[in-house]
């Protein structure tokens, strides 16, 4: 058994193709396939089954799998040791973000992160907090950054940053109050994003009774909750770094809410607990550093893992 079977593997069931898998792997179907009867004669057990239309590991290939992405995770670990310890930054770096976040800081991050770390591959992925999750157990991402507060067995959080809430009124809106307070909001006049408002973490929970209202909709972005409380009337709430989108008309219907404890959003970075790769965490937060105001930045200088 080699370290080059269990990659082949691994890709296989990543794919679930043989052709797409070869692919990836830079080699011809042929090959991998001969590759994979080899490993199946020499541990005697069938890895895959395979008809003319799927690719499915066996219970036993299951296992098998899992144990070959932790082999081939520790062997990584050596090359990013010792580039850790030369002071290197270089590799891959593979980067999930959730996507009520990526529209704030992607276009500017990979901006940045490019200029400043040319020999870095960077590859970042939109990914919903459970999916990321799911990606750095299974070390298909070296971290993620989503809303805080989640939590997971064997993952970190670190913090990154704070933004606050603010409020966002239709022009026919008849509460035109010069600064919201949390009493002020009425969720039957309000439309509500679930994944970027539903603070967890506080008592001033934007979705808490957010059935009681006849005009409440889960939408899918931001845009779209401006845009319907422009065409419906009511309000909604917009993080602050959405406040540039906003054209100068817009900007008018923008209010302040009261206490800031209860209204804002913090947003983390996830690793895993036993992620060693210091120095290319430092990079994320050196470039978000670039371009994000300093008070909204939570951050320390440098991540100690």
């Amino acid at each position: 058994m080699t370290l080059q079977q269990l990659k082949y593997i691994i890709a296989i069931d990543r794919y679930r193709n043989f052709a797409k898998a070869a692919e990836a792997l830079g080699i011809s179907q042929p090959t991998l396939s001969a590759m994979l009867v080899k490993l199946e004669e020499e541990l005697d057990v069938r890895i895959f089954e395979r008809t003319n239309k799927s690719v499915i590991p066996t219970t036993a290939g299951q296992r098998i799998i899992r144990q070959a992405e932790k082999a081939s995770a520790e062997v990584n670990r050596i090359s990013e040791l010792v580039a850790e310890s030369k002071g290197t930054i270089n590799g891959q770096f593979n980067l999930s973000v959730g996507p009520t976040i990526a529209p704030y800081i992607l276009p500017k991050f990979i901006k940045h992160y490019k200029a400043d770390y040319p020999e870095v591959q960077l590859f970042v992925r939109e990914m919903k907090a459970e999916h990321m999750f799911d990606a750095l157990i299974q070390n298909e991402i070296d971290a993620g950054i989503a809303i805080a507060g989640n939590t997971r067995t064997g993952v970190l959080e670190i913090p990154l940053y704070t933004e606050r809430f603010y409020v966002y009124l239709a022009e026919s809106c008849w509460r035109k109050l010069p600064v919201f307070k949390p009493e002020n909001l009425e969720h039957e006049k309000m439309w509500v994003m679930k994944e970027a408002q539903c603070l967890r973490e506080s008592a001033f929970s934007f979705c808490k009774e957010r059935s009681k209202g006849q005009h409440t909709y889960e939408a899918g972005s931001i845009e779209t909750l401006i845009r319907i409380v422009d065409e419906n009337g009511g309000y909604t709430i917009i993080p602050e770094m959405h406040l540039p989108f906003l054209s100068p008309q817009q900007r008018e219907n923008v209010r302040s809410i009261e206490g800031d404890y209860l209204s804002q959003r913090r947003i983390s970075l996830y690793i895993k607990e036993d992620y060693i790769r210091q120095s290319m965490l430092n990079t994320v937060t050196e470039t978000l550093k670039k371009f994000l105001p300093k008070e909204m930045l939570q951050m320390k200088h440098e991540i100690r893992l």
